[in-house]
């Protein structure tokens, strides 16, 4: 069966994106001092766990960003060489989530149940009781009759978590004897590289580093064996796996964080540096603009934009094959939305930093020789601004996470097919007042959320104490007084 690749606009958006990410680190290899900044970055503990949390976000963002469409099969009377398309739209993490997909219920369940949570009446020996169903998928390996069926169902959970903490602890133990035989070259050995790493006395914190490997491990290993046969974060109200959309959110927290922070930077970057280098009505101008948009209460403004973008979508249905392509474009829109009402922060630390930097006298020097403004601009006041934009970006993805997830829960976020963390916290609000309460899908948001916000956070302060030398200089100071302070 054939297929088509299928490149949404955020999935351009996003692989031009990492392409970016790879030429910078390419130019971080063949620049000394960038190779030492983040070296400082990489020696911070909290830093480096954050970078690998990120980077299996990443990987799953990455698998969902490949898209395609599978071919129908031929019908009779079809023309020789014409080729149908689904117009169901899939990506590589659907294909790995395959299973799961497929594993969908009626209603409502609970984390690894085998039940259904709400009573339904069945017939039984020609009597109608009032009984939890067994689930389609969930469970549905197991056989018997209660109560026998209920100590088989906690058997095979406890074999199957075994068997997952089992595998996640061959590959952390595996992780750890690679990095210790690729370590062991310069320590005199394996063995002796193992005592520097429990003592921890490498040079990168490799100890955390595997600790928090060895904890993601621990922790996918019971998920992974658990998801085939049961649904391991419940089912929401349609019988859809909560894992599933929880994993598909990320993509959609990324796409937020990422494409939002960067849609920022034109304005911010090029108005900032105009206003501090120009001075005079042009500095004027745009403390005036960015003073105006900052009156503005944000969420008014997002949500007027997104209500003009939605009423144009939905007044041409034609430019679009899927509902997905639809969905996407609204994503991107809200991308562009969030960085044209959003410079206003950073626009205001690049003209206060070009002030300063113009009058420097490595400047004044290139003015008094004659070099053109722009050239200035371009070739010593911008790469001087760079760790102001680096920083700002950093520290604003995991704001932007936090905004879709309120925006999405006003109901002026993405589109309500579209799986997102505030989307199924919407859906939540209803969810925890009935009876039974539905928690899981609440809590499954919230806790991955969680993570990637707490992770984005503690590498964005690495990056700021690395690239901002007040930071670094500061911390030392911190640290003394506490020692001097009574009781310290």
């Amino acid at each position: 069966m054939g297929f088509e690749f299928v490149v949404l606009w955020t999935d351009l958006a996003l692989w031009t994106l990492f392409a970016a990410m790879l030429g910078y680190g390419w130019r971080v290899s063949r620049h000394e001092a960038l190779r030492a900044t983040w070296r400082r970055v990489l020696r911070d503990a909290p830093a480096s766990c954050s970078a690998l949390l990120l980077l299996v976000f990443v990987a799953v963002t990455a698998l969902d960003s490949v898209h395609f469409r599978r071919a129908l099969p031929a019908t009779a009377g079809q023309a020789v060489g014409t080729r149908f398309y689904d117009s169901r739209t899939e990506s590589l993490l659907d294909l790995a989530l395959q299973r799961q997909l497929a594993m969908r219920e009626t209603t409502y369940s609970a984390p690894l149940a085998y039940r259904a949570i709400t009573k339904q009446s069945v017939t039984i020996d020609g009597e109608v009781r009032r009984e939890l169903p067994r689930l389609i998928h969930g469970g549905a390996h197991l056989d018997g009759a209660e109560p026998q069926l209920a100590e088989a169902w906690k058997a095979d959970l406890r074999r199957r978590t075994l068997a997952g903490l089992a595998g996640g602890a061959l590959l952390a133990l595996l992780g750890t004897a690679a990095v210790a035989l690729r370590l062991g070259r310069t320590h005199g050995g394996a063995a002796a590289a193992l005592r520097a790493i429990a003592g921890d006395r490498t040079h990168y914190p490799l100890r955390a580093l595997l600790l928090c490997f060895a904890a993601l491990c621990l922790l996918a290993g019971p998920v992974v064996a658990l998801m085939g046969h049961y649904h391991v974060f419940g089912t929401d109200r349609t019988g859809n796996d909560v894992l599933v959309q929880t994993l598909k959110s990320i993509r959609t927290a990324f796409v937020i964080g990422l494409l939002g922070t960067l849609a920022t930077l034109p304005l911010a970057v090029v108005l900032g540096i105009l206003a501090g280098w120009y001075r005079g009505w042009v500095d004027e101008a745009v403390q005036y603009l960015y003073t105006t948009l900052s009156s503005v209460p944000n969420v008014l403004l997002i949500a007027a934009c997104v209500l003009m973008v939605q009423v144009a979508l939905d007044k041409h249905p034609e430019w679009f094959e899927t509902g997905v392509e639809r969905a996407d474009l609204k994503v991107f829109l809200l991308c562009v939305i969030l960085g044209v009402t959003g410079w206003a922060t950073l626009c205001r630390l690049v003209r206060a930093e070009t002030l300063k930097l113009r009058e420097l006298e490595f400047v004044q020097a290139a003015t008094a020789f004659g070099i053109a403004p722009a050239r200035i601009m371009a070739r010593h006041i911008l790469p001087n601004v760079m760790h102001l934009v680096l920083i700002t970006t950093v520290l604003g993805f995991s704001d932007l996470i936090l905004y879709e997830a309120v925006l999405t829960y006003v109901g002026v976020g993405v589109d309500p097919s579209t799986s997102s963390f505030g989307g199924m916290i919407n859906l939540a609000r209803s969810e925890m007042s009935r009876d039974p309460v539905v928690w899981w899908s609440f809590a499954a948001a919230f806790g991955f959320m969680v993570a990637l916000v707490l992770a984005a956070n503690l590498f964005a302060d690495g990056v700021r104490d690395a690239f901002d030398p007040r930071a670094r200089s500061l911390r030392p100071r911190l640290a003394a007084l506490r020692k001097s302070a009574p009781g310290g």
